[in-house]
């Protein structure tokens, strides 16, 4: 009931049917605030005990650290390094064990102490006050009760005394009862709101005190302890030996990201700006190489497959340390510093050594810790390669990093010809109103979810090499560029085209039409990348035509793309031969008709000629038929025929 917050105590006395219906409200709140009370103390008590096992918890793993040196184990010897790490660690636990002890007793003096009151005095006490209020309400009705019960023939003064006297004593005892149970219900809601926020704000203040005390306890000398305990541990001159895991390496702007097989992406092994690198000799393995982060508290050695991705690998880090990717031309800098570390960010020589050496899959990345990447070769080498280059990706390529939606941009080579901006998609080919999608009677209806890296003009569309020449220099493009945000979209498969499908909105971003999508290929090494051709009309050469080179990235189904889309297309010309087939059976059956029809013609000729030539004989011997009382039978047409005749022949007698 909005705008009353208190109870009337001066109609306590009326006590009329308005004043209990309210009460009746007050009442049904003060029994919710009761029930939320109770769950709020439960959940308070579980913190409360959880606190306090977890102090008792950590007093004993501190008490069980300090035993460690008096155990005997049969085949452990005396182990001084370990019995001071763990007396150590035993100090700061115990420590800590002191702080939850600390914040266990500020958990019940400032939060369970304000709401156990709440809950046993006050909330208790409204219990009390309404079975009383019960009591006493009950006994005035039976006094009343009694009182409207009295003879009027046979009146006893002493009786109707007696009664009136109950009547007053109840009606006092309810009058006053009834003023403290509508105080204390007016009390509960102003007393509600302290009841709420007292306790959370002893746990929060408990919760910073302890904060501090940690803080305080946590000094720099602590941390260095832990920062060389932690170090020991990796590496295998600590407590436990170090393994061997193989692992997917790459690149992307200052950090070095690590990748495990099977994995969908990767994720930051190392920050390696001011890093160092050198190359190590470590556990008798060939082409080792340790890379320390710029504060020395966290390193990694790394094994690469081959001494020339071994160079490749420190030259490349060194480059990035010195932050040589955030300059405007990274390729000179790069050249002035070391000359492999120049070919580890330019395009490599020729595919045919590339394919030997395994082709890069990441961004700016020279392979990985365990895939190759071309060195420097000589003059000849390199006029070759240019060459091969040239003839799959033409010079001086603009590369677009995003998609350009057909709403807001128009591209004669590809946005315009191929979006269809504004209209949502359902990816899955059903209609939800009365008109059909392009692509609702396709057979095939398969949703990939990809992001979009690159594109670019190629000068060829007949080679695989030109889809992974194209994602290599998109991906080196994005590293130089320091450009890592990737568009997702729904690509949606169909035996008519490709789409773009923004995941949110459901709205055509890109439309490719799939008789255009010349050539498709995936990664050879990483298998999330693919990219296909599509030819278009215009660009950049002087042709009519022109071929575009898209790539993009998935979750482990590049392969599972490219056969989609073979499968599309072998089913589209299925269906193109079917169509041709069917083209060619009708337009058979209609000549056939059409000659039909003409031999119908013909022979209609024909007996319309025989009929006027039978007329023409029978009208010209009419006096030889009447004499010989014969009689010549006309056709309505004929006589029709004959009644004209007659009558032109009697206008022009008039005449």
């Amino acid at each position: 009931m909005p705008g009353i917050d208190k109870l009337p105590i001066e109609e306590t006395l009326e006590d009329s049917p308005q004043t209990r219906s309210l009460l009746g409200v007050f009442e049904e709140d003060a029994t919710a605030i009761s029930n939320y009370m109770n769950q709020l103390y439960q959940a308070m008590h579980r913190i409360y005990d959880a606190q306090n096992e977890l102090s008792a918890a950590t007093h004993l793993t501190s008490k069980l650290l300090k035993e460690y040196e008096k155990q005997r184990f049969p085949l452990g010897g005396d182990d001084e390094v370990m019995s001071s790490t763990l007396q150590q660690f035993s100090k700061v636990i115990d420590e800590l064990s002191s702080c939850h002890a600390v914040l266990s007793t500020q958990l019940a003096d400032a939060m369970m102490f304000p709401i156990t009151q709440f809950k046993e005095r006050d909330l208790k006490e409204i219990l009390t006050l309404k079975e009383v209020f019960q009591i006493a309400s009950n006994d005035h009705d039976a006094a009343i009760n009694r009182y409207s019960r009295l003879s009027k023939k046979r009146e006893n003064d002493k009786v109707k005394y007696e009664v009136t006297e109950d009547v007053y004593t109840s009606r006092k005892k309810q009058h006053q009862t009834m003023m403290h149970y509508f105080c204390a219900l007016n009390t509960l809601q102003y007393k509600k709101k302290i009841a709420l926020l007292e306790p959370l704000l002893g746990y929060m203040q408990a919760q910073i005190s302890f904060f501090k005390m940690g803080s305080e306890n946590l000094s720099e000398q602590l941390e260095e302890f832990l920062t060389n305990i932690g170090t020991s541990v990796q590496n295998k001159t600590g407590l436990v030996s170090s393994t061997w895991d193989r692992q997917f390496y790459f690149t992307q702007g200052g950090n070095l990201m690590s990748q495990a097989r099977g994995d969908v992406a990767g994720g930051l092994a190392m920050d390696i700006d001011n890093c160092s690198v050198m190359a190590v000799d470590c556990e008798d393995r060939r082409y080792c190489f340790q890379i320390t982060s710029f504060d020395g508290k966290k390193s990694s050695i790394l094994q690469a497959e081959s001494k020339k991705d071994h160079e490749e690998w420190i030259c490349t880090i060194n480059n990035i340390s010195k932050q040589i990717y955030l300059s405007e031309n990274p390729e000179e800098i790069a050249a002035r510093v070391n000359q492999s570390a120049l070919e580890a960010v330019t395009p490599s020589p020729s595919f045919q050594q590339r394919h030997e050496s395994l082709r890069p899959a990441g961004q700016s990345r020279p392979p990985t810790a365990r895939t190759s990447s071309s060195g420097s070769l000589g003059s000849e080498s390199t006029n070759l390669a240019a060459l091969s280059l040239d003839s799959l990706v033409a010079p001086d390529t603009p590369i677009q990093f995003d998609i350009i939606s057909p709403v807001c941009e128009d591209q004669p080579g590809q946005a315009k010809a191929f979006g269809q901006g504004g209209r949502r998609t359902n990816p899955f080919g059903e209609s939800g109103g009365g008109t059909k999608s392009d692509t609702e009677d396709s057979i095939l209806h398969q949703l990939f979810i990809v992001r979009f890296l690159g594109s670019m003009e190629v000068k060829s569309d007949d080679n695989p090499d030109v889809v992974y020449e194209t994602m290599r220099q998109i991906l080196a493009a994005r590293a130089i560029h320091n450009i890592f945000r990737m568009t997702e979209s729904h690509l949606l498969v169909t035996c008519d085209c490709l789409k773009l499908i923004d995941p949110q909105t459901q709205v055509t971003r890109l439309t490719f039409p799939l008789p255009s999508v010349v050539l498709y290929a995936t990664h050879q090494e990483n298998k999330r990348l693919f990219g296909f051709v599509l030819r278009t009309s215009g660009g950049r050469s002087e042709s009519n035509l022109s071929s575009v080179c898209y790539i993009f990235e998935s979750n482990n189904e590049g392969e599972k793309i490219c056969d989609s889309v073979g499968l599309a297309k072998q089913i589209a010309l299925h269906a193109e031969l079917d169509r041709r087939a069917s083209e060619k059976q009708k337009e058979i059956e209609r000549v056939k008709e059409k000659q039909q029809k003409e031999l119908s013609k013909q022979k209609q000729i024909e007996k319309d000629l025989e009929e006027q030539s039978r007329l023409i004989a029978a009208s010209s011997r009419p006096n030889q038929a009447s004499s010989e009382g014969q009689f010549v039978v006309l056709s309505s047409s004929q006589s029709e025929e004959s009644d004209l005749g007659e009558e032109g022949k009697k206008r022009e007698s008039e005449a």
